[in-house]
């Protein structure tokens, strides 16, 4: 008994102490990140040795080869990067794989900005606060920073950027598997308005795909004010919580990677009573991509990351992911009685609603 005891007991240590180390995978991606490692590596076209990528530091060559190599190690060990062993006694060379290759920072399907962005002193913060919300009620980001998420993106430039490069290059990959796999949900659409689209860029490359649609980019003043011209798109000013332009249906992802995620209950609710009053009541259509959360015995690895999403919107925002029977009571309650659910390979769904 005594024996199995100390077997539960070490298992139960393991078990707290991966999550208290967690954060050491987070750290080294962002310090992977950060020198560039996976842009060396591409840059030679073939795996490298560890004084090669060190070279490659800045051209620096100081750059410790040692505390780099335990790095690498790491990255091999949570398969970021590939190890080849020598077959000649010299040094073992690290290459690329599918993960790595995304941190390349000028791939067009990059996450280093995510990772950049995430991993920011600014945006870690709030984490040492939820305690505090749960405690005493209020946003987390308002208590590390006397502030919300978006007023200290308009005042701090640095922040601004990585927020807008991390959630552009995010709404890249959730584009590609929205029109590689709804292809026939835009088919019998004339008019089609994103809503909170940014500059743009989503609806611009919906309309590229299906060229009969007529594109409406709707954003606040001074997001659609530096937005480009694409063909086929036309860019409004003005609030989703006031009015919505008139469509044959709505697309609601965002510039971020979802929209309604980031808002309570109430206010998004009164953005779709919106949405409702835009579009055809017979015939019109409400696109939305966000996370539908699983919390049942069947979660797989996604719904861990989907859960941990939740985590993110309460330390940033005042918003929250949601399951299938909150959606169902947003969407009631704003006027869509009829829905169904489309998965995607990405960590959101397509939720189609209808009035009738």
């Amino acid at each position: 008994m005594a024996s199995q005891e100390a077997e539960a007991l070490f298992k139960s240590q393991v078990e707290i102490s991966q999550l208290v180390l967690g954060f050491a995978d987070s750290m080294v991606l962002k310090c992977a990140v950060e020198l560039r490692l996976a842009d060396i590596i591409n840059s030679h076209g073939r795996p490298i040795s560890v004084s090669q990528i060190a070279s490659g530091i800045n051209n620096s060559p100081s750059s410790d080869i040692s505390y780099l190599a335990r790095i690498m190690r790491y990255l091999v060990r949570k398969e970021i990067f590939t190890a080849h062993p020598p077959s000649d006694g010299g040094e073992t060379l690290f290459g690329l794989n599918q993960k790595s290759r995304l941190l390349i920072h000028d791939s067009e399907r990059s996450l280093a900005s995510t990772v950049i962005m995430q991993l920011n002193p600014s945006f870690l913060a709030p984490w040492y606060c939820l305690s505090q919300c749960i405690k005493e009620g209020g946003t987390a980001f308002s208590k590390a920073h006397g502030c919300e998420v978006w007023d200290l993106a308009s005042r701090n430039p640095e922040v601004n950027r990585n927020f807008n490069e991390a959630m552009a290059c995010t709404s890249k990959i959730v584009m590609t598997a929205i029109l590689s796999q709804y292809k026939d949900g835009f088919n019998n659409i004339r008019s089609l308005v994103d809503v909170a689209g940014g500059t743009g860029g989503n609806v611009a490359e919906i309309v590229r795909a299906y060229p009969h649609i007529k594109g409406i980019n709707l954003d606040l003043p001074h997001v659609v004010a530096t937005a480009p011209k694409y063909e086929g798109v036309s860019h409004v000013a003005g609030n989703m919580f006031d009015a919505i332009p008139n469509a044959d249906a709505i697309f609601m992802k965002g510039q971020c990677p979802r929209i309604l995620h980031d808002w309570t209950d109430e206010s998004c609710v009164e953005i779709l009573r919106n949405c409702k009053k835009a579009i055809p009541e017979k015939t019109g259509k409400l696109i939305i991509a966000d996370i539908v959360l699983k919390t049942d015995d069947h979660c797989d690895k996604l719904d861990g990351i989907r859960m941990a999403m939740d985590l993110v919107m309460f330390a940033l925002t005042c918003g929250k992911e949601r399951t299938e029977q909150e959606w169902k009571k947003l969407l009631e309650e704003g006027g869509f009685y009829r829905y169904k659910i489309i998965k995607i390979p990405a960590l959101e769904s397509i939720i189609e609603a209808y009035p009738e």
